[in-house]
């Protein structure tokens, strides 16, 4: 019993040193976003849990964007806030795009997997991550006439966000930087067409349900 408690903890200890391990990577993928993004998925230095931990990072740190920035930069009606709609917004965008993409590439030489197109973006969002959080407890130190600052490291981190998404897609796909641009339009337009579809299947079954449930209340309604 106690030599399977130990083991137990051994591998739970190795398991949390391999996912720090791959978390801190995620710095020198931001640095060096080609020999990072290749090793990534290549040499598979990254992995499945860090890519969730750091989809959940970027989730906190909206939500810690919207409750601590200064009242002065962003105003948030909390009353109005749902904050499983923003879960929903965030996991759906990932989730959706990186199936726009595999879809698209797949039917254009890509070579990567759903699971590097996903490791990759999750890893592509680390600049967002770490800049939002920092600008958001500056923006309780400085002024309004200061605010251009917040404005332009919150740029920043959406910018930086964008070029690794799309070094990601030359360096899993080995897709050249034209292939890799036209990659992501197209990856942007699928999304659209996956939301379309999304929102009349949900549309038709919702029909369905209310079709059937009126029956139903017709049914009771004669029988009693």
């Amino acid at each position: 019993m106690s030599m399977n408690l130990n083991s137990a903890v051994k591998g739970n200890k190795q398991a949390a040193l391999r996912l720090l391990k791959s978390l801190r990577y995620a710095l020198y993928v931001i640095t060096h976003p080609f020999d990072g993004f290749w090793d990534l998925t290549h040499e598979k230095r990254g992995s499945m849990a860090a890519a969730h931990v750091l989809v959940v990072l970027t989730f906190i740190t909206r939500l810690f964007y919207y409750r601590f920035t200064s009242f002065m930069f962003v105003k948030v009606y909390w009353e109005q806030f749902n904050i499983w709609r923003e879960v929903v917004s965030i996991l759906a965008l990932v989730v959706i795009y990186c199936a726009a993409n595999w879809c698209l590439t797949t039917l254009f030489d890509g070579k990567g997997r759903f699971s590097d197109i996903y490791i990759g973006t999750a890893y592509a969002l680390t600049p967002y991550i770490l800049i939002t959080n920092i600008v958001t407890i500056i923006s309780n130190y400085v002024t309004v006439e200061e605010g251009t600052f917040v404005t332009y490291f919150s740029s920043l981190a959406m910018i930086w966000s964008g070029l690794l998404i799309l070094v990601s897609i030359m360096q899993i796909h080995d897709y050249s930087l034209g292939k890799a641009i036209l990659a992501i339009i197209f990856s942007v337009a699928g999304m659209m067409v996956i939301v379309f579809l999304l929102m009349l299947f949900f549309s038709l079954i919702s029909d369905g349900i209310a079709y059937f449930v009126s029956i139903y209340k017709e049914i009771m309604f004669r029988l009693y």
